[in-house]
């Protein structure tokens, strides 16, 4: 039985918003098999230097990530789209093992097939220190801050 994951392409401003959201609130989970579910079985990665091959390998990169980014948080913002593809903005805080906190800001490109999942996904990340003072995403977004934009600094 194919897997499905709506909305489908091609995509619409509510659709597109939709499917961000939807990959926002999945990679808050940290649950590495939940996010992987989300992409075809051969899906294809390009994430900073690393390129990653299928849902098997997905798996085994976020979970090491998610190892290494203690208390990841996540928000993603809709940048473009276009038929198949759709294009992100987004930041994520988390903190090392030595307790030094991170704010890395990072744009996605996304292409997806006709059933909804994403065949493809290219992130390019920069990181900054950030005293946790600076903090300013703690956990999943609230539902009433769904498509609320974050400065960049």
């Amino acid at each position: 039985m194919p897997e499905n994951r709506p909305p489908y392409p091609p995509f619409t401003q509510e659709t597109a918003l939709q499917k961000v959201q939807a990959a926002e609130d999945a990679w808050n989970t940290r649950d590495p098999h939940r996010v992987a579910r989300a992409y075809t079985p051969d899906s294809r990665w390009r994430n900073r230097d690393a390129f990653i091959n299928g849902r098997d390998e997905i798996v085994a990169f976020l979970a090491a990530k998610w190892e290494r980014e203690l208390d990841y948080a996540l928000r993603k913002s809709l940048w473009a789209f276009h038929e198949d593809r759709i294009a992100v903005r987004f930041q994520y805080e988390w903190h090392d093992a030595e307790g030094q906190w991170w704010r890395s800001h990072g744009n996605e490109l996304w292409e997806f097939d006709e059933r909804g999942l994403m065949r493809r996904r290219e992130a390019s990340i920069n990181d900054v220190a950030i005293p946790e003072a600076d903090r300013r995403i703690h956990g999943p977004r609230p539902r009433d801050e769904y498509g609320v934009d974050l400065p960049l600094r």
